[in-house]
């Protein structure tokens, strides 16, 4: 009993981070994204796939003459990513197990610009205790409001420039369903019109200007039997637009008019440990689960719509929460045994596995052969994205703190949320 406990407690460890908007595919309902990469929107970046923007060099180390401190602030705790925009820097904490706070920073001095709140805090269970009871998933960012989804189901929209709330959304006392047992962990997706999540027992349009339900689909039992983890992204698969996610016992493609779900496969996990968000290369979708395995399916058309082919499995790269960075083929990916691995796309063979172990968990963001890692445990990592051999460039240790937010790369820039702080850093 105690070892799986003690399992669970590594996997619940996931619902830190989370968050979307999509952007940069040409579709209908879309919002563009950073000409200059001066921005860092959503969960994952400008596309929702952990690249930087391109036309950055990153060095090959991370001493302090080529990365330095800029800036830091102390916060409440939270395992959000920051957002980032032209001249601020957005997260969100919780206080006192009381309050969930929302607060806006001057991007270039981390002088405070603005803060909102409201009453809210959850207790997650007890084998999930050690990971904390605070705000989880990241927020979203359109260039004018920000959208951030709070411990008991609610989603909130505030004016990017004020702080001040524009709607918000009690999905609890709308639908009646019950709390999701481990908080709201999915991040918003946005796109000109519209915010989807990942609420309610359910995966949910509403109208972004003023909070109104467009839609609600694939509907669960929520608490602990559903309340999903993982964030959607969207893709044009099999030619036909559509949001891709991943709930505690499926993967699926979601039609964003309408809510109709094109395709549907059952992904084994242990309890719904579905976590990381589903990455999308080319006609093709990469996930992979705790307790289950990794799969590529590809999305096809046919006289009866669409639907999905799984083109392999791979029993030795089983997941846990942290998402890949794709690059040239290949998907680098942090394992739920802690060791990170290399899979060829193509066969789904793994090329290589780290000869060590790491922390719980990595968020990583690449640019071209190279990839930034920051480890739970304050550890940053720069590595090659190389599928001949694990590579280890430099590490460097920059946070006391653990850091389970997401990192956020932007131009020369890095913005690192720890559990109770947010700092900048500039590359040199």
């Amino acid at each position: 009993m105690s070892r799986i406990l003690s399992n669970l407690t590594l996997s619940f460890a996931t619902l830190f981070s989370q968050g979307s908007i999509f952007t940069n595919l040409g579709f209908a309902g879309e919002v563009p994204s950073s000409t200059n990469g001066s921005e860092w929107r959503q969960w994952r970046g400008p596309n929702r796939d952990a690249k930087a923007s391109p036309g950055t060099t990153w060095p090959s180390d991370l001493k302090e003459s080529h990365l330095t401190k800029k800036w830091r602030v102390e916060l409440g705790d939270g395992y959000p990513g920051p957002i980032v925009s032209k001249d601020r820097v957005f997260t969100s904490e919780t206080v006192n197990k009381a309050e969930e706070v929302v607060k806006a920073f001057d991007r270039s001095t981390g002088k405070p610009v603005w803060e909102a709140k409201w009453k809210g805090s959850l207790s997650v269970p007890f084998f999930a205790a050690r990971n904390g009871s605070w705000i989880r998933s990241t927020p979203a960012f359109d260039g004018e409001s920000l959208y951030v989804a709070g411990m008991r189901d609610v989603l909130v929209c505030l004016d990017a420039n004020t702080g001040k709330e524009r709607w918000k959304v009690d999905f609890v006392e709308k639908f009646g369903t019950p709390l999701p047992s481990f908080g709201f962990v999915c991040s918003p997706l946005v796109d000109d019109q519209a915010v989807y999540v990942q609420a309610a027992a359910a995966f949910v349009k509403l109208n972004k200007k003023t909070g109104e339900i467009v839609w609600r689909t694939l509907q669960d039992a929520g608490g602990m039997n559903g309340s999903a983890f993982s964030s959607p992204v969207r893709g044009k698969l099999g030619g036909k637009d559509q949001i891709v996610i991943q709930s505690r016992t499926h993967l699926a493609g979601i039609d964003p008019d309408t809510g109709k779900v094109l395709w549907k496969e059952a992904i084994n996990s242990f309890r719904g440990m579905n976590i990381l968000t589903p990455t999308l290369n080319g006609e093709t979708v990469f996930t992979s689960a705790y307790g289950g395995k990794a799969h590529l399916f590809k999305v096809e058309s046919s006289p009866e719509g669409l639907g999905a082919k799984e083109v392999w499995q791979e029993n030795g790269a089983e997941a846990n929460m942290s998402s890949p960075v794709i690059h040239e083929g290949h998907a680098y990916l942090h394992l739920r045994n802690k060791r990170v691995v290399c899979v060829n796309l193509s066969t789904g063979k793994t090329t290589w596995t780290s000869p060590k172990s790491y922390g719980e968990y990595w968020s990583m963001v690449g640019n071209g052969d190279k990839i930034l890692a920051l480890d739970n445990r304050g550890i940053l990592f720069l590595m090659e994205a190389n599928p001949k051999e694990f590579k280890i460039l430099d590490e460097r240790k920059i946070s006391e703190q653990e850091t389970w937010g997401h990192l956020a790369v932007v131009g020369n820039e890095l913005f690192i949320r720890e559990q109770k702080g947010l700092s900048a850093w500039e590359w040199k």
